[in-house]
């Protein structure tokens, strides 16, 4: 087994299908988005392949210990990440291309219309973990 870290995306990524920014949705689209993905998580949870995963709130902070006396809290200059990541889930599977499989159909929640969003996540191997292609 191999865990990955697959990442959704608010920006930095190809442009998706369905390319309606989440802001724009409806408080239905965006329901039906949400239990797409829990419905994913509970079925991999079920097969024993889902590890964790959450969304991300857009505020965040970037911390560093600067020495006694200095505050350590600043909203940067830095790579807006927070923009840019949406969340995360992290799997346990047992080849990249089970991971490869699980993420293009994470890829296809629905999003605004009800239609999937076709989506690009990044799919990640944990460090440590070589990833195991079978070809």
């Amino acid at each position: 087994m191999a865990k990955y870290l697959l990442l959704k995306h608010y920006r930095g990524a190809p442009e998706s299908v369905n390319d309606v920014p989440m802001d724009q949705w409806t408080p239905e689209e965006i329901e039906a988005h949400m239990q797409y993905m829990r419905d994913f998580a509970n079925r991999l949870e079920k097969s024993g392949e889902y590890v964790d995963g959450q969304a991300l709130a857009p505020e965040g902070a970037w911390v560093r210990y600067d020495g006694e006396g200095r505050p350590p809290v600043t909203d940067g200059p830095f790579a807006e990440t927070k923009d840019l990541i949406a969340g995360w889930m992290v799997i346990d599977v047992d080849s990249y291309e089970r991971a490869v499989e699980l993420a293009g159909e994470l890829s296809a929640a629905p999003g605004a219309g009800g239609r999937p969003i076709h989506e690009w996540l990044e799919l990640r191997p944990f460090y440590g973990s070589a990833p195991t292609v079978t070809e």
